[in-house]
C-alpha cells in the first residue's frame, strides 16, 4: 500500500475580504494550530448587533486535534473573540507579555481567567505543537509586543507576518527583527501569509516618531484645553501624548473605559512611562486653568457612545467642548466609519473647537500601523516564499498585494487569493485549492451568542422600515363571535391621532375577515391569523404603499 503524501492545509475562518475577525488555521496531519482570534464590528444592516466573531464549527468538531491558539498582538481584531471561542474550545493560548495582559483583562470580565491556560512567549521562544514547531520574530505595529510567527511543518516553513510595518525609529526602541527574518528567508519559506491592509498605498508607511513631533507641535501652539482621541490600544500614541503634555507643562486626564483599562495595564506591565503627578482625575479638570489640561479619550472612530462623541453632542456627564478647545483626532477612519467621524468633526467645529485630524501630510497626527507597498515588498524579499497567500484585508487589497508579490518574483501560479473557508493544500510536490470548509459569522447581541440569525435581522430590518401593527381580538369559543376588539396598536407605522380614519377602516376589514372565516367554519388560529394578515396587508399597501409587520393576537374565551 502506498504511503499517503504529507500535506499541510491552510485556511482562514475570518480576515479575508473584510477588515477584522482575523483567524487563520494551519493543519498538519492530525495537528491543528490556530493563529489569532478576533472580532469585527457589525455592518450597518446588522441592526442591534454588538460584535461579530468567526464561526468555529470546524474547530469544535475537531477540538481534540487543536493544539493551541497563537496570538500575534493585542488588538481587538486579533484577541477580541477569545472569551467566546475558549468557552467552546478550551486550548492553551500563546502570546507575548502585553498581549496576555490585555487578554487577561477580558477573561477576568468573562469569569474565565482561572480556567484558561495562558503561555507567555517572546521572540526567542520555541513552542512544540504536535508535529508543528512555532518560533516568533519581532515586528513593528501600532501596539507594542507584536510578533510574526514561523511554523515548521512536515512539508516546510509557513510564515504568518501578523500586522506589521517597518519603522526605522520606533518610539519604544523595539526594532523589527530584520536579521531573524532574513535568516528564515535564507533557510527557505514554503508559504508566506502577509498583512494586506495598506497594499493600495505606495511608498513606506511613516514612523510613529513623526506623529510625536506633530502632536508636540499642536500642543505647543494650543492656548486652551487639548482633547486627544485615539485608539485605546495604541500605546505608542498614548505615550507620545503623555510626553508632549509633560514637555508643555500640562496634566493628563484619561476618560473612556477602554482607554483607562489599557493605560492601567500599560503602566502595570511597564509599557508606559508616566511621570509622577501628571495624571489627574476627571473632577480635577475644571479646577485647573484651561492651558494646563489634556483630556485623552476614546472616540477616534466617531462611535456614538464614546467619550468624544458624547462631548461633541453635549451629552457627556463631566465635560463639554468650549470655544477655543483644540481637539486632535489621532487616527484615520476604519473603512465604513468615515461618515461617523465626519459627523463628530462637524459637531466639534460647530461648538467652536479647533479640530486637528489626519490629513496624511508631512505633519500628520496619525500614521498607520500597517505597511504600505514598499514595506510589503521588503517583507516578500526578506522571506522569498515559494507560495504566497495575501491575508488581512478586503478583496481589492488582497488582489493588489498579490500583484506586489508577483513583482518581487513569486510565480503567478503560486499566489492564492482566498475567501474565508477556502483551503490551500500544500505537499512537497505542489499546492492547490482544497475543499471549502464551513464558515460564516456568529453575531453577538448582548449576552446572546449566535441566537440572532438572518430571520431575526430580517424582522429588525422590516420593523425599521415600515413599523409594526398589532391587532388584538377576543373570540367566543362557543358562539364563534367577536367578544372584544379588534384593537389596533401602531408603532412606527402611522401616528394614530392623525390616521384615525385609516385605522377605523382597518378595524372593519379585520372584523369582516374574521366573521367570514367563522361563517366558513375556519376556526384554527393559524388560518385566522394568516387571513387577517393578508387582507389587512393588502388594504394598507393600497392606501399607504407601506408594508408594516402585522401581528394578529387572537384570544379565545
Amino acid at each position: 500500500m502506498s504511503k499517503q503524501k504529507e500535506s499541510v492545509r491552510i485556511f482562514a475562518l475570518g480576515g479575508l475580504g473584510e477588515i477584522g475577525k482575523n483567524m487563520y488555521v494551519v493543519e498538519d496531519g492530525k495537528d491543528i494550530v490556530v493563529i489569532d482570534c478576533g472580532i469585527m464590528f457589525p455592518e450597518e444592516e446588522m441592526l442591534g448587533i454588538d460584535v461579530v466573531i468567526p464561526d468555529i464549527t470546524y474547530l469544535v468538531e475537531n477540538k481534540e486535534r487543536v493544539r493551541g491558539i497563537l496570538i500575534t498582538h493585542g488588538h481587538e481584531d486579533h484577541i477580541g473573540a477569545l472569551p467566546y471561542v475558549l468557552k467552546e474550545l478550551n486550548v492553551p493560548v500563546y502570546g507575548t507579555k502585553l498581549t496576555l495582559g490585555l487578554l487577561e483583562n477580558k477573561l477576568r470580565e468573562a469569569n474565565m481567567l482561572n480556567g484558561t491556560k495562558r503561555i507567555l512567549v517572546n521572540s526567542e521562544s520555541k513552542v512544540k505543537l504536535g508535529r508543528l514547531t512555532a518560533t516568533f520574530f519581532k515586528t513593528n505595529h501600532s501596539i507594542p509586543d507584536s510578533v510574526g510567527i514561523c511554523l515548521e511543518t512536515s512539508v516546510g516553513t509557513i510564515v504568518h507576518t501578523g500586522d506589521f510595518k517597518f519603522d526605522q525609529t520606533p518610539v519604544n526602541g523595539q526594532y523589527a527583527d530584520y536579521y531573524k527574518m532574513a535568516q528564515i528567508g535564507e533557510r527557505g519559506v514554503l508559504c508566506l501569509l502577509s498583512d494586506s491592509t495598506n497594499a493600495e498605498r505606495p511608498g513606506f508607511t511613516g514612523s510613529e516618531k513623526d506623529v510625536g513631533e506633530a502632536i508636540n507641535d499642536v500642543f505647543h501652539k494650543a492656548t486652551q484645553r487639548i482633547i486627544v482621541a485615539t485608539f485605546a490600544s495604541n500605546m505608542h500614541r498614548v505615550q507620545q501624548v503623555i510626553d508632549a503634555a509633560e514637555k508643555n507643562h500640562r496634566k493628563v486626564c484619561i476618560i473612556g473605559r477602554s482607554m483607562v483599562n489599557v493605560v492601567n495595564i500599560g503602566i502595570e506591565l511597564g509599557y508606559l512611562r508616566v511621570p509622577d503627578g501628571i495624571l489627574i482625575e476627571p473632577d480635577e479638570v475644571n479646577r485647573l486653568p484651561a492651558h494646563e489640561v489634556v483630556i485623552l479619550s476614546t472616540g477616534s472612530q466617531g462611535e456614538r457612545m464614546s467619550a468624544l462623541a458624547r462631548m461633541a453632542s453635549g451629552s457627556h456627564r463631566k465635560f463639554e467642548i468650549m470655544p477655543g478647545d483644540t481637539v486632535i483626532i489621532a487616527a484615520t477612519p476604519i473603512p465604513g466609519n468615515e461618515k461617523y467621524v465626519a459627523r463628530t468633526v462637524d459637531q466639534l467645529f460647530r461648538l467652536g473647537a479647533n479640530v486637528v485630524y489626519s490629513s496624511g501630510g508631512a505633519h500628520s497626527v496619525h500614521v498607520s500601523g500597517h505597511g504600505s507597498q514598499e514595506d510589503l515588498k521588503l517583507m516578500l524579499n526578506l522571506m522569498k516564499p515559494k507560495y504566497f497567500i495575501p491575508i488581512h484585508g478586503e478583496y481589492r487589497m488582497l488582489r493588489v498585494h498579490a500583484q506586489l508579490a508577483e513583482s518581487t518574483g513569486v510565480k503567478p501560479e503560486n499566489v492564492f487569493i482566498c475567501d474565508i473557508g477556502d483551503s490551500v493544500e500544500i505537499t512537497k510536490d505542489g499546492a492547490r485549492f482544497g475543499p471549502k470548509l464551513p464558515t460564516g459569522n456568529i453575531l453577538i447581541d448582548g449576552l446572546g451568542v449566535g441566537d440572532v440569525g438572518n430571520i431575526v435581522l430580517r424582522d429588525r430590518k422590516l420593523l425599521s422600515q415600515d413599523g409594526i401593527l398589532v391587532v388584538v381580538v377576543t373570540l367566543s369559543k362557543q358562539k364563534g363571535t367577536i367578544l372584544s376588539g379588534p384593537d389596533i396598536i401602531s408603532r412606527g407605522f402611522v401616528y394614530v391621532r392623525e390616521s384615525e380614519k385609516l385605522l377605523e377602516e382597518a378595524n372593519e376589514i379585520v372584523s369582516e375577515t374574521l366573521e367570514k372565516c367563522m361563517d366558513d367554519n375556519v376556526n384554527e388560529w393559524a388560518s385566522l391569523k394568516t387571513s387577517v394578515r393578508e387582507e389587512l396587508g393588502r388594504y394598507l399597501y393600497e392606501k399607504t404603499r407601506r408594508r408594516p409587520m402585522i401581528l394578529p393576537i387572537i384570544m379565545e374565551v
